[in-house]
């Protein structure tokens, strides 16, 4: 088996950057369906609704995951209120954990992005299969302190 590192600008098994992918998921958690985010992104419908799919599998944990992490940065947490989806709850929470890490650092010292959370975090497996154990990895995260 080879393993291969993956810069923090992609996920596992995936051709389009985790920007791109990121786009498609909060498009869909604000209700656009499949077909409407690939127009918006310039994919295959079939590609967008496999992200769209794996994702809402993923939702409940993506939540619990970042929601955590959301709290653990933050001095004075405020979670997010439940939203529209599953899915959109996850987005939600995503969201948290990186206005959590902006607070937490301030100056500038922490490059803070949700893709780039969204992939340290998870370690890649953003949209990895559900039976794959999620893990926190905050590391990536924390090696882009200055």
């Amino acid at each position: 088996m080879t393993h291969v590192l993956l810069p923090v600008a992609l996920l596992g098994r995936r051709k389009d950057t985790a920007a791109v992918i990121w786009a498609g998921l909060v498009a869909a958690a604000a209700g656009a369906g499949h077909r409407r985010v690939a127009d918006l992104l310039g994919r295959p419908a079939g590609t967008v609704r496999g992200w769209l799919r794996r994702f809402a599998l993923r939702a409940e944990e993506i939540r619990r995951v970042f929601t955590v992490v959301g709290v653990d940065l933050d001095l004075d947490p405020v979670p997010p209120a439940p939203a529209l989806s599953p899915s959109a709850d996850a987005v939600a929470a995503v969201l948290f954990a990186v206005g959590a890490a902006g607070r937490r650092w301030p100056d500038g010292g922490l490059v803070v992005s949700p893709p780039r959370v969204a992939v340290s975090v998870t370690s890649g497996g953003l949209l990895a299969p559900p039976a794959w154990p999620m893990s926190i990895n905050t590391s990536r995260l924390w090696r882009q302190i200055r």
